[in-house]
């Protein structure tokens, strides 16, 4: 599915999965800043500030599993294209409560705080990126 195939409209769940967000990852990233103010108040304040970015990601940012790629969307424009052809692998980390999203390609490796669904996002990535964990 190409780019501009999508563009225009946003994320159509009849084109693939949407990921719902979750903002569990920056409210905890927002949690620590503000315990982190007892020892010292830059860095409190410099984790809170990331924890709201994250948190304002969570609400612009969706995940469109498609038939052939994963789609990054921002409102009605596809930031990424990721084809699952080119993956090579993927996990998420800290099992119970995940967190971080690694994944893989031929050409870049990407970490990314997990801001969706986590159940739903391992479950679309072994439906779509077979002899993966």
């Amino acid at each position: 599915m190409s780019t501009s195939a999508v563009d225009g409209a946003g994320p159509n769940p009849d084109n693939g999965v949407v990921l719902a967000p979750r903002p569990w990852v920056p409210l905890g990233v927002i949690t620590l800043g503000a315990a982190c103010a007892l020892l010292n108040r830059w860095a409190a304040a410099g984790v809170a500030v990331f924890g709201l970015f994250l948190l304002i990601q969570s609400q612009i940012l969706r995940l469109q599993f498609s038939a052939d790629a994963l789609l990054v969307w921002r409102g009605n424009s596809v930031l990424r294209t990721f084809p699952y052809s080119a993956w090579l692998g993927w996990k998420l980390f800290w099992g119970p409560i995940p967190v971080l999203f690694y994944f893989r390609e031929q050409q870049s490796i990407h970490l990314l705080p997990v801001l969706f669904d986590a159940t739903s996002l391992r479950e679309q990535l072994n439906r779509h990126i077979s002899a993966q964990p």
